[in-house]
């Protein structure tokens, strides 16, 4: 009987360290896993028309693709998702130009050519850096439409409850970090763990801007239940299931029609704006 209890104490002990090991593991570890950070084969910005790198005294190197709005037009402000980098963002901006609306595309610390390390405070000190730049360009909150994708969406959020914009799209937004982390390690005190917690469900309440939602039905990263949450969250949200759309082929799949959606409730036009259209 006592070789049995001491096998049993072995084993949990075993199973314990394991744990323990999981969880050091997981903290040390999840920058890595929640900013892929792609980078280019050259650390050189990118020298094409509409890229430029900001260069603020005593700030962070912030690298964005700019592409400026005709007069009287808004501009869509856009944060990417975490395997995106905005090299990938040309086709969209040229989209959001061609349908009168200008577009900034914001590029995260560690991320492309952009030099630092990916975290959430550093995506919202890019973000304020390349905002005051637009702002300085003549551009003020009225005419500034903030949009995103995925992980982009806590960086829009954060940047609406600070009043940096008129309203704002979201695609394939999630409600936090924690949320997410607590799918993938349901067995893992994920509250506790996470450095970056993005929390979109706990500021929603306190946006007043409209807000757009798009998202997939079949988004296999991020539940489409999570974009449904959020558009319940915020006072004046709008959320729209996009039937068959996964999570790396929304705005590809639905493309032009998801476009011109976005430039037409940038715009402030009411077709874009019907009210909430998914439970």
């Amino acid at each position: 009987m006592v070789r049995v209890r001491r096998i049993v104490l072995i084993f949990v002990s075993i199973l314990l360290v394991c744990y323990l090991a999981l969880v050091g593991a997981l903290y040390a570890l999840q920058r890595s896993v929640l900013f892929p950070a792609p980078r280019r084969a050259s650390q050189e910005p990118l020298r094409e028309a509409g890229f430029r790198r900001l260069t603020p005294p005593g700030k962070p190197v912030v690298d964005v693709l700019h592409l400026p709005a005709g007069p009287g037009e808004p501009t869509l402000v856009h944060f990417h998702g975490n395997g995106e980098q905005i090299s990938n963002l040309v086709r969209l901006g040229q989209a959001m130009r061609e349908r009168g609306v200008g577009f900034l595309a914001v590029e995260y610390p560690g991320y492309a050519s952009n030099p630092g390390s990916p975290s959430e405070q550093g995506f919202y000190e890019a973000a304020e850096i390349a905002i005051a730049d637009l702002r300085a360009s003549g551009v003020g909150p009225e005419q500034t439409v903030l949009s995103s994708r995925s992980i982009g969406g806590g960086v829009a959020v954060e940047m609406a409850r600070r009043g940096h914009g008129a309203r704002m799209v979201l695609l394939a937004p999630f409600t936090s970090v924690v949320d997410m982390a607590g799918l993938v390690f349901p067995f893992l005190p994920t509250r506790l763990l996470v450095r970056d917690p993005f929390d979109n469900a706990a500021k929603a309440p306190g946006i007043q801007v409209p807000v757009l939602i798009f998202h997939g039905d079949q988004d296999e990263v991020i539940p489409v239940r999570m974009g449904q949450q959020l558009g319940r969250l915020f006072p004046k949200g709008t959320m729209e299931t996009v039937p068959g759309a996964r999570h790396n082929d929304l705005l590809e799949q639905t493309w032009p029609v998801l476009v011109d959606r976005m430039a037409a409730f940038a715009r402030g036009e009411p077709a874009a704006q019907s009210g909430k259209s998914s439970p």
